[in-house]
């Protein structure tokens, strides 16, 4: 079983990619309310790094969620646009208090999509391609090492002063910064509801015909990377002129063999 948590198909794209190479079900994160493990069973936990860590729904999820059995075997596979802190300690941490090791963790460099504050900004399409491509390049690999079972870090990417960045940095990103209160749709939006439809935590309604947020928001900006008009901002650093992102499923074949864009 691979648990996955994505908000603009990144980490999306790397749980398809490993469940297909290893033959397991995939399970939205959002969707869960239970979980049971066979005997033998592996448990695979994909996610993307916010503010250097875990992303908070989906600790909350693991530390919550009703278990039955035991998997045999435990990894996870991150995905960051440059690095991700001490995010593999919080996890083990999280895991530790449900009884569970943490026997292996994958990270996964892939494009940039966090663009809420000034200097943070999408990567440049070669070099989008080409960290894609160095995690499709990682995948047969891993597929190996968790075929073995083997235990440990893998493609490490902690970047300069971790503790800070996880400890320090985090807390105050959530509870300043980790907001729908700033988001807003513009004169270009057309009622088309794209954005309701792609939020992966349901956080948004429409009400004549424009979109509202619900205050249940964990920042992925898929609402405002997938907005056709690009129509929706967050405050004065995300909106037209910013750039949008969001992994096309079909560029990639789950094989790992690119086969262009649609």
């Amino acid at each position: 079983m691979i648990l996955w948590y994505s908000g603009c198909g990144n980490s999306r794209f790397v749980a398809d990619s490993l469940a297909a190479r290893l033959g397991e079900k995939t399970v939205f994160i959002p969707q869960a309310d239970s979980l049971s493990f066979a005997e033998g069973e592996i448990l695979g936990i994909v996610f993307p790094v916010y503010a250097w860590s875990v992303p908070n729904l989906v600790s909350d999820f693991l530390r919550k969620v009703s278990m039955s059995g035991r998997p045999a075997y435990v990894f996870a596979a991150c995905t960051c646009g440059d690095n991700t802190g001490y995010t593999a300690r919080v996890l083990r941490k999280v895991l530790k208090r449900r009884g569970l090791e943490l026997d292996a963790f994958f990270t996964f460099q892939m494009p940039n999509t966090y663009v809420n504050l000034p200097g943070f900004k999408l990567d440049p399409p070669e070099l989008a391609k080409s960290k894609t491509e160095g995690t499709v390049s990682k995948f047969d690999e891993t597929v190996h090492f968790i075929g073995s079972r083997a235990k440990g870090d893998f493609y490490r990417l902690l970047g300069g002063s971790p503790f800070f960045k996880t400890y320090i940095l985090k807390p105050l990103f959530y509870a300043f910064l980790i907001t729908d209160r700033k988001f807003h749709a513009g004169e270009d939006c057309t009622g088309c509801g794209l954005c309701a439809k792609m939020c992966p935590l349901k956080n948004i309604t429409m009400e004549n015909g424009r979109p509202r947020w619900m205050g249940n928001c964990t920042n992925c900006d898929s609402c405002y990377h997938r907005c056709p008009k690009n129509a929706i901002s967050f405050g004065k650093a995300a909106g037209k002129g910013t750039g949008q992102y969001y992994f096309k499923q079909h560029t990639f074949s789950i094989s790992g063999n690119a086969v262009g864009q649609a």
